[in-house]
């Protein structure tokens, strides 16, 4: 919760002793006394209410809001003993447009909190507020120049202008005025958090802006602020800061300065884009450091191992930097409190130390993608009773599945499992795990993918990767594969027998580069009807494509090349405006290609080389503007050169040799080029001419 020192419920107490405000919760007789809330206010909210735009079903709390109802019943409002207005909360009400400057909000002039989150009002933010001690009004697609008056509200305790990021998007700003000249009156303020604001500044003018005038500052929270570094020494000043959280900025890949160990009160350390080595000095005074996030910097050197002596530290991220050496043996504090520890994507080499076992609150462990070495016994793990999450996948590691250790209880009881590239040759029993996510990926695992598998978790795995393994043959029966699994990758083995069928509601399913024989079930539609992407490539799949794939109405990418199918090629493939690759190539289809486009046309590829197709090329793929490759190579197609193309500026790749095209070459009556052509193979035709010199000048003959 992002307001401690100053949470509503300790507030309170302290607008009575310091402002004499009295203040009661909404519930029963809101007012006491019997008293009713002032006419006037009631006015002003129903006003409000009256030029608000928003969704009266999914908005609760300003439906409630109406005259024959009693007012300590309308929701977000809080009333002060003397029928006042003082706070109003209409945050995730879907409200979405309406409040300008005129809003009879600002003639609240008891107003102390105005919370406005998670709404749409795609405006700027207005000008006119009261003398507020608390404002948010994040995520609420409010954008462009924040108005000075906002530096006039000296009592504010916590502002939150901070929005979801995205390029290209309309973000708010702090040009003129600056960061400086809004916080320069702001010297109550304690949480400050403007992420996504475009503020634009250089290291030291924003440092000093803040260390000038927020003095008292506990939450600093600047990410994908536009910021530049390096980190000024005059932030020593907000020595009660306990977050700061600076991602996504550019700091010029500045080292970590060694003045935030000065900063003994920090609980939360977020940087992004830093670079060099970080020792010891840099954490010895962070005794209440609870999270740390250096992930996704240059950080490099050893692994300072003073990190696990921190005695309130319960996350380390320094993922994707550029740590090497060993990973030494280190003294964790008594009782630690670390529960994750990811360290992947770095060069950390060695065996991993027996100290990490001695971290009994780990609950996530990622040691992915580095170098470490040796041979590991899966059951080692159990010393680990809370540990829910383990990737150790592309490292140099032997993992040894061997039998569960009855001396060491609990089992494990995973979530998620990652183990890709680790010399497994067995499966681990997990026949009693909670898994959700399991990559057994890139092993040595040989013989028979075991029918127990399927019941992980009583139907919980969602995620299931078992590519690039020397698998032959699958248990049967397939029938009960776990409801909720989405992705299913069996690729890169040598799996036989007839197709298994895909999860009811798989998104991603892969069975290429398998032995897999008989055709593809002729219901086959009913089992991706939500599925994204499905590839049989490479197998020695017969028969026909059946029309009951037309119901894969969702498909993106359809890969069914290197087979043996025969028949037509149905036309809802042609059709399905969602469909970005299809590739075919290398079959026995016959016929032509469909020429029925849908209302619009996604193909990005479109491969049908090495088939048996005759007719022509459809006019209507003129209307695939998003075309780049168009290979119809080797068949038996017989039309002229398909000047109609010429408009798709994204054609890379044009493929249509070893048919029986025929005539001129190039565009009649016009001068436009495939400014991205790369690939042009028209050879083994029948076409007469020169290749137009802007096409060969483009591309490769």
């Amino acid at each position: 919760m992002r307001i401690k020192l100053f949470s509503w419920l300790y507030f309170l107490p302290l607008c009575s002793i310091f402002f004499g405000i009295h203040v009661a919760l909404v519930s029963g007789d809101c007012l006491g006394d019997g008293r009713v809330c002032l006419e006037d206010e009631m006015m002003l909210l129903l006003h409000l209410k009256s030029t608000l735009k928003f969704n009266d079903a999914a908005s609760n709390k300003l439906v409630s809001w109406n005259q024959s109802t009693h007012c300590c019943s309308w929701g977000g409002v809080i009333w002060d003993a003397t029928a006042h207005v003082v706070s109003l909360d209409l945050s995730s009400q879907f409200i979405s447009g309406g409040f300008n400057g005129s809003s009879s909000l600002f003639n609240l002039q008891h107003l102390q909190r105005l919370n406005l989150a998670n709404n749409a009002f795609s405006s700027q933010i207005p000008p006119g507020f009261g003398n507020l001690i608390y404002l948010n009004l994040s995520k609420a697609e409010f954008y462009g120049q924040i108005p000075m008056e906002i530096s006039g509200l000296t009592r504010l305790v916590t502002i939150d202008f901070s929005i979801l990021y995205f390029p290209g998007l309309p973000t708010p700003k702090l040009e003129n005025p600056n960061l400086r000249m809004m916080v320069q009156n702001l010297s109550e303020l304690r949480e400050l958090y403007l992420d996504g604001v475009n503020i634009s500044a250089q290291g030291k003018e924003w440092c000093q802006a803040l260390s000038s005038s927020v003095p008292n500052l506990h939450v600093l929270s600047l990410q994908s602020c536009y910021l530049s570094g390096p980190l000024d020494s005059s932030l020593l000043k907000l020595r009660s800061l306990s977050s700061i959280r600076l991602d996504h900025n550019n700091f010029s890949a500045a080292p970590v300065p060694d003045f935030l160990a000065n900063f003994s009160n920090l609980t939360q350390l977020r940087l992004r884009y830093f670079r060099g080595p970080i020792s010891s000095y840099h954490w010895d005074g962070l005794v209440n450091l609870v999270v740390l996030d250096l992930s996704n910097n240059a950080l490099n050197g050893s692994l300072p191992t003073q990190l696990f002596s921190l005695p309130s530290l319960q996350t380390i991220q320094l993922s994707n930097n550029q740590f090497y050496g060993p990973l030494s043996e280190f003294l964790a504090v008594p009782f630690s409190a670390l529960n994750t520890l990811r360290l992947r994507g770095n060069n950390l080499e060695g065996p991993i130390p027996e100290s990490v076992f001695h971290l009994q609150s780990l609950n996530n462990l990622d040691l992915s993608s580095n170098k470490f070495n040796g041979t590991v016994e899966l059951s080692s793990f159990q010393k680990l009773g809370n540990l829910t999450t383990l990737s150790l996948l592309y490292n140099n590691l032997s993992i040894n599945a061997g039998l569960a250790t009855p001396a060491l209880p609990p089992p494990l009881n995973f979530f998620t499992l990652k183990l890709a590239s680790c010399k497994l040759r067995t499966f681990p029993d997990l026949s009693t795990s909670r898994l959700a996510y399991l990559d057994l990926s890139d092993n040595q695992i040989s013989g028979s993918i075991p029918s127990w598998i399927w019941n992980i978790g009583n139907g919980s795995l969602t995620y299931f990767n078992l590519s690039h393994n020397l698998l032959e043959d699958l248990q049967q029966p397939l029938s009960n594969l776990p409801p909720l699994l989405s992705t299913l990758d069996l690729r890169f083995n040598q799996l036989r027998g007839p197709i298994p069928t895909p999860p009811l509601y798989s998104i991603y399913v892969d069975y290429s580069n398998n032995r897999f024989t008989s055709s593809i079930p002729h219901d086959i539609g009913l089992y991706i009807s939500y599925t994204i992407f499905f590839s049989l490539s490479n197998n020695n799949i017969t028969g026909i494509i059946p029309k009951s794939i037309c119901n894969a109405s969702f498909l993106q990418v359809l890969d069914l090349s290197d087979n043996a199918f025969c028949g037509t090629i149905p036309s809802c493939l042609i059709q399905n405006e969602y469909l970005a690759v299809l590739n075919l190539r290398r079959n026995r289809l016959t016929g032509s290609i469909p020429g029925e486009l849908g209302h619009m046309c996604s193909l990005e590829t479109l491969d049908l080389n090495e088939n048996l197709l005759d007719g022509k090329i459809p006019k209507s793929l003129a209307k695939c503007e998003a075309l780049e490759v168009l290979n119809l190579g080797n068949n038996g197609m017989n039309d002229t050169f398909p000047f109609w193309l010429k408009n798709i500026s994204s054609l890379r790749v044009l493929v249509l040799r070893g048919n029986k095209f025929h005539g001129h070459i190039g565009c009649p009556d016009s001068n436009s080029t495939w400014p991205m052509l790369q690939i042009v193979d028209l050879a083994l035709n029948n076409f007469n001419g020169v290749l137009p010199k802007n096409v060969s000048q483009t591309g490769e003959q």
